[in-house]
């Protein structure tokens, strides 16, 4: 039976520092946005909902905010340091479409945590610091909808831990501050912490360099876990590695406070029995630089990126080298298939006050391309984005960047980096006018949801000029929650094409297949493209389950 189509039309939505600023002559494109000059609060963590509107939130022992609580709501805490009575938020709502915030509360300290979007749609948030850390936090996409919180929603204590979620829907926490285990969100009913001696391994004493460890998961249902400069691939099921990785050429530690990225990059043949999983990561900081930073000393941040594919049987790590050296940075996927590295610093490390050097050009990575040629630098902005800061894609296309506070509390003078309120769009060279040809328009399905594994679908596009059928593919991308330069649960899987039928007057039918299980990607919700040429549409939202 051939799938069902709904005609639907989408609208295209379409004061520097004394400091050295790390910039290319070479910009290839790309441009900004100014969208909010304050929102009132600092976006340290930021999660994309199906309802276009973006959850961000910082910390409550900053100290007053400049968003004020509504209707005469406080926060009272006798422990914080700062202020006992709160009455300004430390969360908001962005509503991307309308470019308007709304206060939230959220009750206990947000501060390094952790979380991941569940089937539901909801967004299940976990852990943070002092009364916060063993706290489980639900935010669902509605127009008034707010914080709820689960008392010892955790089994212990997590800080500066990562999440994903799982095939069956739960979410698996990795890690934290003096946490070398592993729990379930929800509880199971047996034990709920497994040990993981790996992440005692790779803890550097003093420094750590294994907190907010990179996790994604393969194509065969296990976890690619990467802390410090090493892998595993863990069975979570029977707390069994079952897989060891080389070391990082070099040794450089990549994880919190060397703060690099990672990205697992498109999966593709999707049908295949034999898919393969690649995964990148990008920058960091030197050995020692931690300690050298908190001296005053500022080592250059490392400027290589390491690709791995995980599914092979001997995998070795393939060496690059980025046109800009970079700590902090976030590593965004397009919905064409490249990764956009963007924000951060050129020396020193995480932490309070250890940055320097802001490095204001994004780069773009072309995994597809040739090694030497994957790299072209992007155009910059002129707000340094630096610790605290984020970075989400949007449906539209752009990349929503915010946030930025080096500081212990709000400061926003005689700083070399002041604490950023603001937020951004950066809009990627796709967006340009002179692509809107070939740009594809989905006509439908308005959204899909019920998306079995294996279905068969339809998506109807309008393009204007001549397509091709190898020109054309769909894909469809998980939005992750993204907070210290790691966009946790991000996945783009690549669905292709099946075949591209000609209806006359632009009007193209594009036969896809969905993922087929829950190894290549979990149930919930994901935004899906259509793009020819490298240049995508705008997305819509789809439901797999």
């Amino acid at each position: 039976m051939a799938a069902p189509i709904f005609v639907f039309s989408l609208l295209i939505i379409a004061s520097q520092p004394c400091q050295r600023i790390l910039a290319s002559a070479a910009a290839a494109g790309g441009q900004w946005q100014l969208l909010q000059k304050s929102i009132g609060i600092s976006a340290m963590h930021v999660q994309l909902l199906r309802n276009d509107r973006v959850v961000m939130f910082d910390r409550t022992d900053f100290g007053l905010s400049k968003l004020p609580l509504p209707n005469g709501r406080c926060r009272h805490d006798r422990r914080d340091q700062v202020v006992k009575v709160d009455c300004t938020a430390h969360s908001a709502e962005y509503d991307v479409l309308a470019n308007k915030s709304r206060a939230l509360m959220v009750q206990t300290d947000v501060w390094c945590s952790s979380g991941a979007v569940v089937p539901d749609g909801n967004l299940i948030q976990t852990g943070g610091s002092n009364d916060g850390e063993r706290k489980v936090r639900v935010f669902s996409p509605c127009s008034t909808c707010d914080w709820q919180e689960i008392p010892n929603g955790l089994a212990v204590e997590r800080w500066y831990a990562s999440n994903h979620v799982l095939p069956d829907g739960r979410q698996i926490v990795v890690g934290g501050r003096k946490q070398f285990n592993y729990e379930f969100v929800p509880k199971t009913i047996t034990a709920n912490t497994f040990n993981l001696p790996f992440l005692s391994e790779t803890n550097d004493f003093h420094v750590e360099n294994n907190l907010y460890p990179f996790i994604f998961l393969n194509v065969d249902g296990n976890l690619f876990i990467f802390a410090n400069n090493r892998a595993i691939l863990l069975d979570y099921m029977k707390n069994k590695v079952v897989k060891t990785y080389p070391t990082i050429p070099g040794g450089d530690p990549r994880n919190y406070p060397s703060t690099g990225s990672a990205v697992l990059l498109p999966l593709k043949n999707l049908k295949s029995a034999a898919t393969e999983a690649e995964v990148l990561v990008c920058g960091g900081a030197p050995k020692g630089s931690y300690i050298q930073a908190s001296r005053g000393v500022f080592i250059g941040a490392l400027n290589t990126c390491a690709r791995i594919k995980i599914t092979d049987s001997n995998p070795q790590w393939a060496m690059e080298t980025m046109p800009l050296a970079r700590v902090m940075g976030y590593m965004i996927l397009l919905p064409n298939g490249n990764v956009l590295i963007i924000n951060g610093a050129g020396s020193g490390t995480a932490a309070w006050e250890f940055g320097r050097n802001s490095v204001l050009n994004p780069v773009l990575y072309k995994p597809d391309s040739k090694m030497g040629t994957r790299f072209e630098t992007q155009n910059p902005t002129t707000i340094p984005r630096m610790y605290h800061s984020t970075a989400a894609l949007l449906r539209d296309g752009r990349v929503l960047v915010g946030g930025s506070n080096p500081h212990h509390y709000y400061n926003f003078t005689g700083v070399l980096f002041p604490t950023e309120l603001s937020l951004e769009a950066f809009s990627p060279a796709y967006l340009d006018a002179k692509f809107n040809s070939i740009r594809p328009t989905i006509i439908a399905p308005k959204s899909m949801s019920g998306i079995k594994y294996g279905q068969k679908l339809i998506v109807q596009v309008k393009i204007a000029g001549k397509v091709a059928q190898n020109q054309v593919s769909v894909t469809m991308v998980a939005p992750p929650f993204n907070t210290h330069s790691f966009s946790m649960n991000q996945r783009l899987l690549v669905l292709g094409n099946d075949k591209v039928t000609a209806l006359g007057k632009q009007m193209y039918n594009i036969d896809v297949t969905a993922p087929g299980s829950g190894n290549i990607a979990a149930a919930g919700f994901y935004l899906l493209f259509v793009v020819q040429q490298e240049i995508p549409s705008e997305g819509i939202w789809v439901k797999l389950q």
